[in-house]
């Protein structure tokens, strides 16, 4: 059973990481690169969302077409990491977050379209995707534990909140979002999580809090800690998903919620 890993910014590769080559992976929403080896021992299917060098920005990233090709190459579920901006005062800078809810109304990709895989009108297997929390139990508890391991503070639980870039978000947009309980926010994680659970692959997020969003705090994060935290952040993930993917490859997965079908 292989375990997809999805990484972000700061993360480009997994170090230690017995790969071969990246392979264009072919998915009905055009290629998308998978590296498939050996991490922490186990059987691991890679992307890089932004790719090597950070190419592709937030608004450009390929969510269809990364999601499909984990699944294609034999993901039982996936891990992904993501830097963002504390919109909770209360998270120190540094901390990490296993999410276990998500604010991300729009439901849009990059490009305006909706946030789905089901996209042909009348095409088997299309429906709704029906859930009490979106993300893996047995992975928010592989994450929690990797964490704790690797000696990382961690925090159970919070609300990620989907912003869409590239530029950061004014100050009475981060308001609003507090005001509805959201945590953090990042550019990226928002269209995973649906598409995972639309392939009903299992998924769980780790956030790295590596600056206040704006006007949470009197003064600005300035942008040369942001840059430090985001370097730092490599590490902290690293450790984390070596003692947890382990414990998601010997865990009982099974795909978040149900499926309300039309065949």
């Amino acid at each position: 059973m292989a375990i997809g890993v999805i990484t972000g910014s700061g993360t480009y590769a997994l170090p230690d990481f017995g790969s071969g080559p990246t392979e264009e992976v072919e998915t009905p929403f055009g290629p998308a690169p998978v590296t498939a080896g050996t991490f922490a021992g186990v059987e691991v299917v890679h992307v890089s969302r932004h790719r090597e060098g950070h190419r592709l920005l937030s608004h450009q990233v390929t969510h269809q077409a990364n999601i499909w090709a984990l699944r294609e190459r034999g993901a039982a579920g996936v891990l992904a990491v993501t830097v963002c901006g504390a919109v909770d005062a209360s998270l120190p800078l540094g901390t990490l977050v296993v999410f276990d809810d998500v604010h991300f109304l729009a439901n849009r990709l990059p490009d305006g379209s909706a946030c789905t895989l089901h996209t042909e009108p009348g095409k088997a297997g299309r429906g709704h995707w029906i859930y009490d929390s979106p993300f893996s139990g047995a992975l928010r508890g592989a994450l929690l534990e990797g964490a704790r391991d690797a000696g990382h503070e961690v925090r159970d639980g919070g609300c990620y909140g989907h912003v869409d870039g590239p530029r950061f978000n004014t100050r009475t947009e981060i308001r609003t979002l507090a005001q509805v309980g959201v945590t953090a926010v990042s550019q990226t994680a928002g269209p995973e999580t649906v598409l995972c659970g639309e392939a009903e692959l299992p998924y769980a997020l780790l956030g790295y809090a590596t600056d206040y969003a704006n006007g949470v705090t009197d003064e600005p994060t300035p942008v040369e800690e942001l840059v430090r935290l985001i370097g730092a952040s490599g590490e902290t993930f690293a450790t984390t998903l070596a003692a947890a993917v382990p414990r998601a490859a010997r865990a009982d997965l099974e795909p978040v919620g149900t499926h309300f079908r039309f065949d």
